[in-house]
């Protein structure tokens, strides 16, 4: 492998076993994950996290915070920012999903990397999410005994989704057992918040420019999946969060989805409009 592409020894025989019909395609889950970003001398940084090499999916990968959806993220929640509607629209979904995948986004964050993006007014944002009784109710979270809900509303905080912005969505290929239905999302780093690695996944945490992180992945020294690498490459032209921020009004939310077929005796697994990830599998194995 000349680069970081994370490509599971055991994929061509899930992809042969689809494309012969003896393979059961398992629905995706939804999921949510936010490339988190600062300002620096050079230009924004993003907060990366490497999953741990034990994990099913995904081992030793670089990614940005995010999790599945909970049940429990599409109840009423305190809310300011774009309407439900807006949305609904912008992630293709109804409203009660749009508000579950943007619940979803916010909460994980929060779990994983300590930053909340709420306040306790529609134009504030809290500073300071350390402390004692804030590491109880975020375990609590993880742990699912506190809905997210109910944990804004134990703070009497509002959910801030005017700090987001959808930028892309990726669907895991029919072939993993595995597959989630993820969202990506962009946010810049609440003044006064810090990020740290609050994940049982992760074993290690990095502040890292995103053209950085593309050239160690093209080097083949950090291990990532296509979408990771993608939304890098679509972040590198920004000079600042808040430059991101606006350029995700003008990203495309068409789902990406793998596809493998058949050709001339080889198989060949594709992202339709990411064509450097196209792997050619070979009887042998890829190549």
């Amino acid at each position: 492998m000349s680069n970081g592409q994370w490509y599971p020894p055991e994929w061509p025989d899930r992809i042969r076993a689809l494309a012969s019909g003896e393979l059961t395609v398992v629905p995706p889950k939804r999921a949510a994950t936010v490339m988190l970003l600062r300002d620096g001398a050079d230009g924004p940084a993003v907060h990366m996290l490497r999953r741990r090499a034990s994990m099913a999916f995904a081992g030793g990968a670089y990614a940005y915070p995010g999790g599945g959806v909970d049940a429990r993220d599409s109840r009423p929640v305190r809310w300011t920012g774009p309407s439900l509607g807006d949305w609904a629209a912008r992630l293709g979904l109804d409203e009660a999903s749009a508000q579950a995948v943007v619940c979803a986004a916010v909460r994980e964050t929060y779990e994983e990397a300590g930053v909340l993006l709420a306040g306790p007014t529609p134009d504030t944002v809290v500073s300071d999410t350390t402390g004692d009784d804030w590491e109880a109710d975020r375990q609590a979270l993880v742990d699912r005994e506190l809905s997210f809900a109910d944990f804004l509303d134990r703070r009497g905080l509002v959910l801030r989704s005017d700090l987001l912005a959808a930028w892309a969505r990726w669907i895991t290929p029919e072939f993993e057992p595995r597959r989630y239905d993820t969202w990506f999302f962009v946010a810049a780093l609440p003044e006064g918040q810090r990020t740290r690695n609050a994940s049982t996944e992760a074993d290690r945490t990095v502040w890292i420019r995103p053209a950085e992180a593309a050239a160690g992945y093209d080097r083949g020294e950090l291990l990532m999946m296509p979408p990771t690498v993608s939304t890098l490459r679509a972040l590198e032209p920004c000079g600042s969060a808040a430059d991101a921020l606006a350029a995700a009004r003008r990203q495309d939310m068409t789902p990406v989805l793998a596809m493998a077929e058949l050709v001339d005796g080889e198989l060949v697994l594709s992202w339709p409009g990411h064509g450097e990830f196209t792997k050619r599998i070979a009887p042998g194995g890829p190549r």
